[in-house]
């Protein structure tokens, strides 16, 4: 772990579901330290699990020599947690919003993931270069007293 400020880290990891729950841990710890409550520091912590799932399954196809940047800063207003690979990007414009009651009814397993980071943040960008630098921030403000 490289702290660059007081309110800026940058970790790099190996692409495997091994490291989920350190990234999750990790995650979780800083934000709580920017302010937010439980509830929302366990939302955060989801969204970040379902973003690097994604990369892990999806851009890198489960090859754990490939590596993962995540890259956490945040302010008294928001907090910002940027992912960066270099995997098979995809545009998820393309991505139907999914129809939950159908998805229940037919008890389907994963899928939800983009459908989640958006319902749980207040900010999902994407930007892609498919095998150069593919980007996911996902942004969650800290409102006083409501976080």
């Amino acid at each position: 772990m490289k702290r660059l400020k007081k309110n800026k880290v940058k970790i790099r990891f190996p692409s495997s579901t091994d490291n989920l729950e350190m990234i999750r841990d990790f995650v979780r710890k800083l934000s709580l330290k920017a302010g937010f409550e439980e509830e929302a520091a366990d939302h955060i912590a989801l969204a970040v699990d379902e973003a690097c799932t994604n990369v892990i399954k999806h851009a890198h196809k489960y090859n754990a020599r490939r590596m993962i940047d995540l890259n956490v800063q945040y302010t008294a207003e928001k907090f910002e947690v940027t992912i960066t690979d270099k995997g098979k990007g995809f545009d998820p414009a393309r991505m139907p919003k999914p129809d939950l009651d159908k998805y229940m009814h037919e008890a389907r397993k994963g899928g939800l993931g983009i459908h989640l980071m958006r319902t749980l943040m207040d900010e999902v960008n994407y930007t892609f270069n498919p095998g150069v630098k593919n980007q996911v921030v996902l942004v969650k403000y800290l409102k006083p007293g409501i976080a």
